[in-house]
This record gives C-alpha cells, structure tokens and sequence, in this order.
C-alpha cells in the first residue's frame, strides 16, 4: 500500500514538472526607425510602452506594436515616468541635462527643466508625489514637481545612480553602480537615510521591488541578480543570470523576476519564499535585448532588439557594432 501510494505521488509531481509554466516569445513588432534605444517603460492602464530612441521617445501600443506617436525634442533619451495624476510624462534627456516634460495624450513637450549631468534613469513616487531622476556622471538625483515640473532639489546621492524603484511608503531606492550599494532616499525629507552594499555583486544597474515582500532585485553585471531585504539593509540571495544585463522586472501576481540580458537571454527565476529563489526558465531573445518592461496587469515582457554589422576591420573590441537600418524591434515575452 505504501509502496502504490508512493508511486502515485512520484506520479503526480512528475505531471506538475510537465506542467510548469514556460516562458517564450509570442510576438515580434517590427517598428523601425533610427537611433540607439534605452528604457522600456510600461503604462498598464493604457497598454503602452514609452521607449527612449535617442532623439525622441516612441509610444507602442502593446497589444498590436502599433506605433501611437512620439515625445519629439529629447537629445540622448534615456527613460521615461509617468504620472497619471497630473497628465504629464517626464523624459530624460541626458545630453543636455535635461528632463522633458509632456503630455499623455498628445504627446507634446510643456517644458524643458534643467536637471544635471548625464540624467538617465527617471521614476516617479506617488506618496511624496515627486518624480526622481538618476544622474549618473553628476552621482546626484534631481526631484521635479510633476504638476508644475518645477526642479525641487538635487540630492547628493554619492556615488553613480543607475536604475529606482519607489516602496509606495515615502522611501525610494536607487543602485549606485560603482560603489556596489543601494541607497535609501527619504523622499519627503529629500536626503538620503540608508545605504548598503551589494556583495558579493558587482555593478548594480537595474533595480525591480516587491512590495508585498520588502524586497529589491539589482541586476548586476557581475552576472548575478542580487536581492536585498529593504527593512533589513542588507542581501539575503544572489541568483545567477545572464551577460551584460540592463533591465529587470518583477511580477507580484507570479512571483517571478525577470533578468534582460545583453547574450540574448531572459532569465526567469522564481520566488520560493522572500528569501528562497531559482532560476525558472532561460528564453532566447536577441543579442543587446538588455533592455525591458514589464506590464504586470497582462503579465508580458517587453523587450527591445535589433540586427547589427558586423565591426568594421580594426575597430576597438568595445564599440558597439552599427544597427542595420531599420531592423528595430520589440519582442513579447509571455508564459504559456
């Protein structure tokens, strides 16, 4: 008897495996265009995605990849927040220091704030209703006012800023890429109140939040995806992902994290409990799709890709090889 009872029960975690949910690309848009690409940031009440193109910020619609219009005006586009309360969107415009301000639904530029520089990574906090900006070379965050878009405050954050995610409580966090830390920003007092370290990861670029846990992702290019407890100051996990990663995501109703990786990877892992993880599945995107969102009301991915030459003979091993004309992309990432 127990010997049938336990071949039942191998029998039926067998099925479960079979039965694990794998991620895979559903859908690929090819919209085209010039210039390089950065942030995809996802606008779940309107299935949109805003992606900073160099020149400009393109609007998709994320169920057809169809192109809505464009935030005209941005000289070096990095990231986009937006804030449904005031109608406006904020785009950095890291070239000239600079963050636009536009409208939701036209789309049209109201205003040009100085910020400082190399703005680049933008977010926007609704309980202090203060929109952050992330400077990398100037290792400051500029706070805008998002009704008026007045500049609020520089704060010195000491070190280089990558990636934010806002807690929803007043605190606000931010990678610091070269120090290895996390910093904690009181995003009412305007200062910073806490940092830590990231070891054993490296340069930490972007960061994800699970609120519901009290925990951050950052992505490190030191191949690892580093989670920290908020409330604890400190790293409780470090999972492996993929080469070159750019952009991370988290899915509260899944509880899967997402890793975009420059090899042409997304690393999937799971959440076993806040302080418990495994990499779930690795789906093949695009080599240089290191940038994603993510829209966790449809539970989609969205990445950006492209095609490349080949360097030119003699070429430094670091540049980036030019983008064949308009072989622009964004790929959907779905479980299934």
């Amino acid at each position: 008897m127990y010997r049938a009872m336990l071949a039942l029960s191998l029998l039926a975690a067998l099925r479960l495996a079979g039965q694990a949910p794998a991620y895979r690309v559903t859908h690929t848009y090819p919209l085209g265009g010039d210039g390089s690409w950065d942030y995809l940031v996802s606008d779940p009440p309107r299935h949109r995605i805003f992606i900073g193109r160099h020149d400009r910020v393109m609007v998709v619609d994320e169920t057809n990849g169809s192109l809505l219009g464009e935030v005209p005006g941005i000289h070096g586009a990095h990231g986009t927040a937006i804030v449904e309360r005031t109608g406006h969107g904020f785009a950095t415009s890291g070239d000239d220091s600079a963050v636009v301000m536009f409208d939701l639904t036209s789309f049209k530029p109201l205003s040009r704030i100085h910020a400082a520089e190399d703005a680049d990574a933008i977010i926007y906090d609704a309980a202090s209703n203060h929109v952050f900006t992330f400077n990398g070379d100037a290792h400051s965050s500029t706070v805008i006012d998002p009704a008026n878009g007045a500049l609020l405050a520089n704060i010195d954050l000491g070190g280089k800023p990558e990636y934010g995610a806002s807690a929803g409580d007043g605190r606000v966090y931010a990678n610091l890429t070269d120090n290895g830390e996390v910093v904690e920003i009181d995003a009412k007092a305007l200062r910073v109140i806490r940092r830590w370290p990231t070891a054993p990861c490296r340069n930490p670029v972007a960061m994800a939040i699970d609120v519901a846990h009290q925990r951050l992702f950052s992505g490190c290019r030191s191949g690892v995806m580093a989670v920290s407890d908020y409330r604890a100051g400190k790293v409780v996990a470090t999972i492996p992902i993929g080469a070159g990663v750019d952009g991370v995501g988290f899915d509260p109703a899944t509880g899967d994290a997402f890793a975009a990786n420059a090899d042409g990877t997304l690393t999937v892992i799971h959440q076993d409990g806040p302080d418990r993880y495994h990499v779930l599945d690795t789906v093949k995107t695009m080599p240089g799709s290191r940038n994603m969102g993510l829209d966790p009301t449809s539970h989609a991915v969205f990445l950006a890709g492209a095609k490349f030459e080949p360097l030119p003979a003699g070429a430094p091993s670091r540049q980036r090889p030019p983008m064949v004309p308009g072989s622009f992309v964004v790929l959907v990432v779905e479980r299934r």
